[in-house]
């Protein structure tokens, strides 16, 4: 394992691997390959694993292996990562941008020094890396935005934020998948459904994967809203 490396343990029957500090692209690629090694290695024990920013936790079963058993398995790893390490699909969600569905998209726009239009094609024109999934089921974290649209949270968080918001604060982008309290800056909304329990896989989105945004208009929005999730969106897997 590289050095810097700390193994934390996280309870009885899990295993945090933290390879540094801060949001950095680096550091998550070497959780994801991790990540990767670990489910290559389909070692006995270990149930399951949840990349973060820039640790990755491994859950497993004391019953069939311990904590420094665990370490020395991961020690063993072969991990390479790189910047160019494909481990996710590109996936484009619509998304209306502004109005009821973004009411924070002009005061974002005018700290950026932006029109409103510049805005949005600044936002939609990027692609958003998925670098974890948390606060809520299947609620992204995705980086990383350019500094015309990198400003702090709200000073006053809204009580209630519509489910699919699309918001952004500290150099990310969030979609809240269920209605929630916020205190990003709501930008626009995606009418797709980021969480069901009903699917095979609940969660649509997934540490790894990169998002591209499709710029739709309120009435798209309110068509799209009316179909099925394989309807709405692109998904390219490169492992297929």
């Amino acid at each position: 394992m590289a050095p810097g490396v700390r193994y934390l343990p996280s309870g009885d029957c899990a295993l945090t691997v933290e390879f540094g500090r801060g949001v950095d692209r680096r550091l998550n690629m070497q959780v994801m390959a991790l990540d990767a090694a670990l489910k290559a290695r389909a070692l006995d024990g270990v149930t399951e694993t949840v990349p973060t920013f820039r640790s990755l936790i491994v859950h497993y079963d004391p019953s069939v292996i311990d904590h420094a058993r665990l370490c020395r398995e991961i020690d063993a790893l072969d991990i390479a990562p790189s910047q160019e390490m494909d481990v996710g699909r590109l996936i484009t969600l619509p998304v209306a941008y502004g109005g009821a569905h973004g009411p924070d998209l002009g005061d974002v726009a005018a700290a950026g020094g932006l029109s409103v239009d510049e805005a949005i094609a600044l936002h939609s024109g990027i692609a958003h890396y998925v670098y974890m999934i948390g606060f809520a089921p299947g609620h992204p974290y995705m980086g990383d935005l350019p500094a015309e649209l990198t400003l702090p949270r709200r000073k006053t968080p809204r009580t209630r934020i519509a489910p699919g918001t699309v918001a952004i604060a500290v150099g990310q982008t969030v979609i809240y998948p269920f209605a929630s309290p916020g205190g990003w800056h709501a930008i626009g909304r995606t009418p797709v459904d980021l969480f069901d329990i009903a699917r095979e896989v609940p969660a649509l989105l997934r540490a790894g994967d990169t998002v591209r945004l499709r710029p739709i208009s309120p009435g798209e929005y309110d068509d799209l809203l009316a179909r099925p999730t394989v309807d709405q969106i692109t998904i390219e897997d490169p492992t297929r």
